[in-house]
């Protein structure tokens, strides 16, 4: 066993308590066997029943589902029309997808930074950023919060920019009411394991735009079209197809389709209880000054794929690598989310540098994402406050 905390102490909890897990019941076992055993493990039904779910659920009018989160982003990303010469601008406080969507496609990812209360980022720096060769923005519902659509969607339409929302960590959430993936000009999900819905991996891209749909399903299969409409010459008989542009094989089978149409069933159920913890973690962590808590905006109901803890370094005696190294001996293993984009010796042998966004550097610096997911248990919850609590008092100034 790893050496306690504090010297002398006895961990809070004997086994270890991870950051993230997918929650499987028989509901989902069941749906994945039924199509083991049918006609179709990819290219069949289960595609377009999801497609028509996610419309169903989000009131989006298309939904292009595929097969992760990445290839979501690259083909919203194609879908706007991001090519060489352009300009992307996006959080740096983000999984390094966000930004690599936009070199696949040629373009320059340009980092705003955030709003350092709600750590989503700030539409402000936003139209700092904006330029004559910005083709798109990628807006990041980090932790599950919704950013701020509305204002992000006036800057961007005023300047002929696509909105495109990242919303990976957000399927659950409300923007004024509205389900995340029916407002942006674009959504993106993932359905990766520790997110709040999974298919072991799997993605999608919602929008109510029928000429960026057509795109986004061409570039998920190769470019490939049978649809009368698009075809440039005379079919040669019922089995033609064309390619019409360049596209990729970023096609979903049915097997991740029936697993995350069962686990869609439970969202209701999931969103609810990622809510009771996070209200719980709010009420114990807002009492301790040496920490500080996740502002939200009043706008968004926010289903919260993460929950982060951020220190206050000025009130304690040990900084975050510290803090992480604690709670790990506590049997409480966390993650950090994220370093910043542009730190990584890709971005950096780019030309990037560090200080282009310094509220996103100074949080990555004091943050650390604490255990939150569905089959989490009250007991589960309590241990991590104890561990928390337990950290804060020793190490308090």
């Amino acid at each position: 066993m790893e050496k306690p905390a504090i010297e002398g102490g006895v961990p809070v909890r004997e086994t270890k308590l991870f950051y993230g897990h997918q929650f499987i019941d028989e509901a989902d076992v069941a749906a994945v066997t039924e199509v083991l055993t049918s006609d179709y493990l990819t290219c069949g039904p289960k595609v377009e029943e999801l497609e028509q779910k996610l419309c169903a659920l989000t009131g989006a009018k298309h939904a292009v589902v595929c097969s992760n989160g990445t290839a979501a982003l690259h083909i919203a990303a194609l879908a706007a029309g991001v090519g060489e010469g352009d300009e992307v601008i996006t959080t740096p406080i983000t999984f390094a997808a966000s930004a690599n969507c936009e070199l696949y496609c040629g373009a320059r990812p340009v980092f705003a930074d955030i709003n350092p209360r709600t750590y989503n980022i700030s539409p402000e720096s936003v139209a700092e950023k904006l330029t004559d060769r910005t083709r798109a923005v990628v807006a990041v519902d980090f932790t599950g919060q919704a950013v701020e659509l509305e204002p992000l969607l006036k800057l961007c339409h005023e300047r002929g920019v696509v909105l495109i929302e990242d919303g990976a960590h957000s399927i659950g959430t409300k923007y004024k009411g509205r389900p995340v993936g029916s407002i942006a000009d674009m959504t993106t999900f993932s359905f990766h394991p520790v997110k709040t819905v999974t298919g072991g991996e799997g993605g999608a891209v919602l929008t109510n735009d029928d000429r960026l749909y057509e795109r986004l399903v061409l570039f998920r299969s190769h470019g490939i079209t049978r649809k009368p409409a698009l075809l440039e010459r005379e079919p040669h008989g019922p089995w033609y197809y064309e390619q019409i542009d360049l596209g990729y094989n970023y096609r979903i089978t049915d097997i991740q389709c029936a697993l995350i149409l069962s686990q869609l069933d439970k969202l209701s159920r999931f969103s609810a209880r990622r809510k009771e913890i996070v209200a719980r973690y709010d009420e114990a962590f807002r009492r301790m000054p040496e920490l500080f808590v996740q502002e939200e905006i009043r706008e968004s109901d926010t289903t919260r794929h993460l929950y982060i803890l951020r220190i206050v370094p000025e009130r304690l005696r040990i900084d975050r690598k510290g803090f992480f190294e604690a709670l790990a001996a506590e049997n409480i293993c966390c993650n950090v989310h994220y370093i910043p984009v542009y730190w990584h010796p890709y971005y950096e042998r780019l030309g990037y540098r560090r200080g282009l966004c310094p509220n996103a550097e100074k949080l990555y610096n004091e943050i650390l994402s604490l255990p939150l997911y569905y089959s989490l248990n009250d007991s589960d919850v309590e241990d991590v406050i104890a561990a928390v609590k337990r950290i804060v008092d020793y190490y308090r100034k």
